[in-house]
């Protein structure tokens, strides 16, 4: 992505995310195919949000915001934590972690059809539609090699939480983006994993088998980097980087995210790296540039406007 200058640090952030949030789909796997996953992913959540709630008040001498921004944070978790993660978690019991950073990469999309409805500073441009469909072939053309999981029992239901969940997730970004200019990113980002893992804490005592709880080393370590890495470091760099950053230029994560589980998938896993999803790789990055471009040129051609009404 092309960073400018005036907004650097949003941009870090939003490169932490694309390669935090790429690694973490594996080690959700890996957690959730030894424990249950609702409770997984709420243990996660309200550990994570507990640690950097606490570090904030504790070394950064934030306070608790009123009772309206509380409310906005456990609506926005709810989306995002309770749906959002929550049903991937569920869903990659069934379905390899590669294949579901693959779904997750529609969230884009979900953004910009919601924002078509309701977001009038944000309505996309042609070349911002165009690099999305150039972005989202690539994502087809990396999804083609993985067809053969729809035979496999629970496969069709994971895809489709997954796709719930991306919705929930789409949901929150913008929720997010319009309610929270005001208020600490990272107190927000803590207070939405907070009460999204609480959330699921009922959903756990209705659907998980508690007879499967084993505290296996990878539990222990899967649970210790997704509370540290993909929670505390990345969640907190995304609530910052959409505060800061246009919502469909930060949903743009999605699109690294598959590229980085693949890879890794190859060099831990041995899964597959042929010609075809190095094309797609290639496709996706050339996607990504060109909607970037498309803000670029769409925020100086407002600045333009502004300057020059006649």
């Amino acid at each position: 992505m092309i960073k400018n200058n005036n907004n650097l640090l949003p941009y870090l952030a939003l490169v932490v995310v694309c390669i935090a949030w790429g690694t973490t789909y594996l080690a959700l796997r890996i957690g959730v195919l030894e424990f249950p996953p609702f409770l997984f992913s709420a243990l996660r959540q309200i550990i994570a949000g507990i640690l950097l709630i606490g570090g904030l008040m504790l070394f950064g001498k934030v306070k608790l915001p009123e009772k309206a921004v509380l409310i906005n944070q456990a609506i926005g978790g709810f989306f995002m934590i309770t749906l959002g993660n929550g049903l991937v978690g569920w869903a990659e019991v069934h379905v390899p972690s590669g294949v579901a950073a693959i779904i997750c990469s529609m969230v884009p999309i979900w953004v910009i059809l919601i924002n078509l409805v309701i977001a009038k500073d944000e309505k996309p441009t042609f070349p911002i539609i165009m690099g999305l469909a150039i972005g989202l072939s690539g994502i087809i053309l990396i999804f083609g090699e993985n067809l053969a999981g729809f035979e496999i029992a629970g496969y069709v239901w994971g895809v489709v939480f997954i796709i719930v969940a991306n919705l929930g997730w789409a949901a929150g970004s913008i929720w997010m983006k319009r309610k929270n200019q005001d208020s600490n990113p990272f107190l927000n980002a803590g207070l939405q994993m907070l009460f999204g893992g609480i959330l699921l804490l009922p959903i756990s005592a209705v659907f998980d088998n508690f007879q499967t709880i084993q505290w296996s080393n990878n539990v222990i370590y899967s649970l210790l980097y997704l509370i540290l890495i993909g929670s505390v470091a990345a969640y907190a760099s995304y609530s910052y980087a959409i505060k800061k950053l246009p919502v469909t230029i930060v949903t743009l994560y999605a699109y690294i995210n598959p590229i980085v589980a693949v890879l890794l998938g190859w060099a831990v896993l041995g899964e597959t790296l042929n010609l075809r999803v190095g094309v797609a790789i290639g496709v996706t990055l050339v996607g990504i540039y060109i909607v970037n471009r498309g803000y670029q040129f769409r925020n100086l051609w407002k600045a333009e406007l502004s300057t020059n009404p006649d």
